[in-house]
């Protein structure tokens, strides 16, 4: 195999998380296969500005693309550009983040290049010369290890998952304007509406409270607010999939297997019994504190932290002591 590709995304011209884990991932496995890992960067008028701390992530080269066409995300122009970049480079593989927009993106220009796209991988290695892809099937019950008979291979990691570790690379950043035809034009972004309430995204939270059925009624969730507001601005609200499913609380803070993956360096599990599918989305926190009335609930098998007791009485409790150490200094 050769070069590996990774579509770095932005938002405002910055650098999102998932950008810096797709080139780390990439740099990993172009050094094992001998190659180099290059970035692609695609936007408007001045987004090659953030492109060069790429090379810490381990990019040899940063392509960055810039038009007044790309930048708000349009599907088909991203497409086309991601797509003639690689056919371009001669890229073995190339690697996405299963963002909203990469799920989007991927697709795509998989059906642009006619290859087959191995989404939402949770574990990629190399293995006799070849990318071997793991992802969960069955909503999380199982995982398929995944070969490509095509070339070049795509995939798109899940968010959270793989490290961004520092990779000092050349990091060059080679801008150049890309050629839009009008069929590449035909679908654009006119408005963004942000959600209400401007909450940090619980993907990128280093703190996560979140909440199951445990909770008993969507008028408690006060409780995990109070929680949340004492630690700090760091933190952010989740959820189980049974409160999004019954309406308490939006998709947009769920956590699973079919919500979001999370990393935080503390994860709250309130009121969560801990299926799997829910498991899937934040077992790689950093450390994990479950409060739950049963002991016996799967939820405490991957605790480092565990209270067995009623949420009600301990939600309160917990919010006054991390309140009471926040005024200590």
């Amino acid at each position: 195999m050769g070069d590996l590709l990774a579509f770095a995304e932005h938002r405002d011209g910055q650098l999102r998380g998932a950008a810096n884990e797709a080139v780390s991932t990439a740099a990993r496995l172009a050094a094992e296969l001998g190659g180099a890992a290059h970035a692609l960067v695609v936007g408007g008028p001045g987004v090659s500005a953030a492109a060069a701390e790429l090379g810490s992530r381990g990019a040899a080269t940063i392509r960055v693309a810039e038009h007044e066409a790309l930048s708000a995300y349009a599907p088909e122009a991203y497409a086309r550009v991601v797509a003639d970049q690689v056919r371009a480079g001669g890229y073995a593989g190339v690697i996405f983040a299963a963002t909203a927009q990469g799920k989007d993106l991927a697709p795509r220009v998989a059906a642009l290049l006619d290859v087959p796209l191995v989404p939402d991988v949770t574990r990629l290695e190399v293995e006799d010369g070849a990318l071997v892809a793991t992802r969960p099937v069955y909503a999380g019950k199982a995982f398929a290890t995944v070969t490509v008979d095509a070339s070049p291979v795509l995939v798109s990691i899940r968010p959270n998952v793989f490290a961004a570790e520092e990779r000092a690379a050349a990091g060059s950043v080679e801008t150049f304007t890309p050629e839009l035809p009008d069929e590449a034009l035909r679908t654009r972004v006119v408005e963004f509406v942000a959600a209400e309430g401007g909450s940090l995204d619980v993907s990128e939270a280093s703190v996560v409270v979140s909440g199951g059925r445990g909770m008993k009624d969507p008028s408690n969730w006060h409780l995990l607010e109070a929680v949340r507001d004492a630690i700090g601005p760091e933190a952010a609200l989740g959820a189980s999939r049974a409160v999004v499913d019954a309406g308490w609380r939006p998709h947009g803070e769920q956590v699973g297997q079919t919500g979001k993956t999370v990393a935080p360096k503390l994860y709250i599990a309130v009121g969560i019994s801990g299926a799997i599918q829910h498991l899937a989305g934040m077992r790689t926190s950093g450390t994990i504190v479950a409060i739950n009335r049963d002991p016996d609930a799967p939820i405490f098998n991957v605790a480092d932290y565990g209270i067995v007791g009623d949420a009600m009485e301990v939600l309160p409790r917990l919010a006054e002591e991390i309140r009471a150490l926040r005024a200590q200094g």
